[in-house]
C-alpha cells in the first residue's frame, strides 16, 4: 500500500512477527473471546494519530482498492452512516458465494437510497469481520459512549460484537454501496463456510439487481412481517426467526393433495418449496416477505403479490385456492387469528390449508430453556416477538379463524433415531422440532388426501 500504515496485532500470547508488526498481548477478560475487544482501547489512546483505523480478524483481506472506495464513498454519506463490507469466499473451483447472506439476514429495500452518485442499502447482517473508521468516525463513536465499553455479547456473539459495536451501538447506520459491490467485497480467506452456508454469486447478482430495479420505482414494499425473533436458546440467537433462505420442505409437499391446482403461499423468503411446486405445473402465487429475497422464485414462474396483508389481499379479490402454505410465518406476525381470518375467503371449496410451526413444546426444546434457566421466563409476542408455539397453539390458531384440523404431523429431531418414522405419536411429537397442520374451513368437505410424490 502507499499509505504510511502501522500494523499492531493483538494476542494472547507473544508471537514474533519480524520487523514492522507492533504486537499487543492481553485478554481484556477472562474469558479468551473477549480478545478482539482490545482494539477498542487501541484505538483511542491514538485517536489522533491516524486518517483511517481499520479492524480485522486475521484472515480478512483488506486491500488499497478497498480503503480508496471507502474514502469514496465517505466523502457522499452523512455524519449518521458508515460504509460496510460484505464477506466473500471462494471454493476450490472458483465459485464465489457470501457467507454472510443466511438465515434471517436480509436487504431492508425500504433503506436504498442515493448519495451522490452511490446507491446504498442497509443489510440486517452487520458483521463482516471488519470495518474502517475515518479520524472524525473514530471521535464520534468514542463519544458515543458505546464504543470503549467491556466486552459483550447481544445480538451477536462476543467476536461478533466487537467487530459491529459501531453500528450497533455508536449511532451509525451500516450502509453497502451497491452500486460498485465489487469494491466493497472483501476476501474471508479461510474459505470457511464455502459451500455450506450463504448464497452463491448468482443469487447475490439477482438481489442486487432486484434493488436496483426498485430504486427507480417510488414504489418500495415493505418486509411484510418482521422475520427476526429476540428469542435465545442455549445454541442459537434470535431463535425461531424465518429463514429466508428455507431449503424446499418435502414434508410439506406430500401433503398437499394431488387434486390441488392453484397455490397460494404467505410469506413466501426465496420459494425453494415454491418452485419446486411451479416446477411440478402447479400454478404457485406467493405474498412474499420482500421482493428482493423472492427475485429468483419470480424468475421461475412463481406469481408475486407485494405489499403488506391487506393490500395483498385486495389484490387476491375474486380469486380462489386450492391449498394455502404458511411456512414458518404465524408465530412471527402479531395476530396469527387476523391473517388466517383475512385470507380464508380465498379458499376454494375443500381447500386444505397448510401451516409449518417451531414446535417450542418439544423435549429437545424444553430442555435447551432448563438448561439456561429460562423456561416459561422467555414472554410473549410483545417481548420476543414470536408466539410460544405447539400444536395446540396451532390448532386454537385456526378454530378462532373459523378452521377445523384435519391432522398434524411432525418433524422429529435429528436425534430422534426412529421415531421420524412416527411422528404423530405421542412420543413422536415430543421429538419434532417442527410441525405441520393441516386444517379446512369448518363445514367445508375435504378434498381427497391423495398425497403428492416428491421427487
Amino acid at each position: 500500500m502507499p499509505f504510511d500504515v502501522d500494523i499492531v496485532v493483538l494476542s494472547n500470547i507473544d508471537k514474533d512477527l519480524g520487523p514492522g508488526v507492533e504486537m499487543r498481548v492481553g485478554l481484556p477478560s477472562k474469558n479468551p473471546w473477549s480478545l478482539p475487544f482490545a482494539h477498542k482501547t487501541l484505538f483511542a489512546e491514538r485517536a489522533d494519530k491516524y486518517d483511517l483505523f481499520v479492524y480485522s480478524e486475521d484472515d480478512i483481506l483488506i486491500t488499497e482498492a478497498h480503503l480508496r472506495a471507502f474514502l469514496d464513498v465517505t466523502a457522499d454519506l452523512d455524519d449518521d452512516e458508515l460504509a460496510g463490507f460484505l464477506r466473500i469466499e471462494k471454493r476450490p473451483d472458483g465459485r464465489v458465494s457470501f457467507p454472510d447472506v443466511h438465515w434471517h439476514f436480509h436487504w431492508e429495500p425500504q433503506s436504498l437510497m442515493s448519495r451522490g452518485e452511490h446507491l446504498l442499502a442497509r443489510f440486517t447482517n452487520e458483521h463482516a469481520a471488519c470495518y474502517v473508521l475515518t479520524r472524525e468516525q473514530l471521535a464520534k463513536a468514542i463519544s458515543s459512549g458505546g464504543f470503549l465499553v467491556e466486552p459483550h455479547a447481544e445480538r451477536y456473539d462476543l467476536l461478533c460484537t466487537a467487530a459491529t459495536d459501531p453500528y450497533t451501538q455508536c449511532g451509525f447506520t451500516k450502509l453497502i454501496p451497491i452500486s460498485r459491490l465489487g469494491d466493497f467485497t472483501v476476501h474471508h480467506l479461510s474459505n470457511k463456510y464455502a459451500g455450506r452456508m450463504g448464497v452463491d454469486e448468482p443469487e447475490m447478482r439477482r438481489q442486487i439487481a432486484a434493488l436496483r430495479q426498485m430504486a427507480g420505482s417510488e414504489d418500495r414494499a415493505a418486509q411484510l412481517f418482521e422475520t427476526e425473533t429476540r428469542l435465545r436458546t442455549r445454541l442459537r440467537r434470535a431463535a425461531f426467526s424465518k429463514d429466508h433462505y428455507e431449503p424446499p420442505s418435502s414434508e410439506v409437499m406430500v401433503l398437499i393433495p394431488d387434486s390441488a391446482r392453484t397455490i397460494l403461499s404467505i410469506g413466501c423468503g426465496w420459494g425453494a418449496t415454491e418452485m419446486a411446486l411451479a416446477g411440478k405445473g402447479l400454478q404457485v402465487t406467493a405474498i412474499p416477505l420482500d421482493p428482493v429475497v423472492s427475485a429468483m422464485a419470480a424468475d421461475s414462474g412463481v406469481e408475486m403479490i407485494h405489499g403488506d396483508f391487506c393490500s395483498t389481499r385486495a389484490c387476491l379479490e375474486g380469486r380462489q385456492f386450492d391449498c394455502v402454505l404458511y411456512l414458518n410465518v404465524l408465530h412471527l406476525v402479531p395476530e396469527p387469528v387476523g391473517v388466517l381470518s383475512l385470507f380464508g375467503d380465498v379458499l376454494s371449496a375443500g381447500a386444505t390449508v397448510i401451516i409449518q410451526s417451531p414446535n417450542m413444546r418439544s423435549i429437545p426444546e424444553i430442555w435447551n430453556c432448563l438448561r439456561r434457566g429460562r423456561l416459561g421466563r422467555q414472554g410473549g409476542y410483545e417481548r420476543t416477538g414470536a408466539h410460544p408455539v405447539s400444536a395446540g397453539k396451532v390448532r386454537r390458531w385456526c378454530e378462532g379463524a373459523g378452521f377445523v384440523t384435519a391432522h398434524t404431523v411432525g418433524i422429529a429431531h435429528r436425534r430422534a433415531g426412529i421415531l421420524r418414522h412416527v411422528p404423530s405419536s405421542r412420543v413422536g411429537m415430543s421429538m419434532a422440532t417442527d410441525i405441520i397442520t393441516v386444517a379446512r374451513k369448518a363445514g367445508g368437505s375435504a378434498r381427497p388426501v391423495e398425497r403428492r410424490s416428491v421427487a
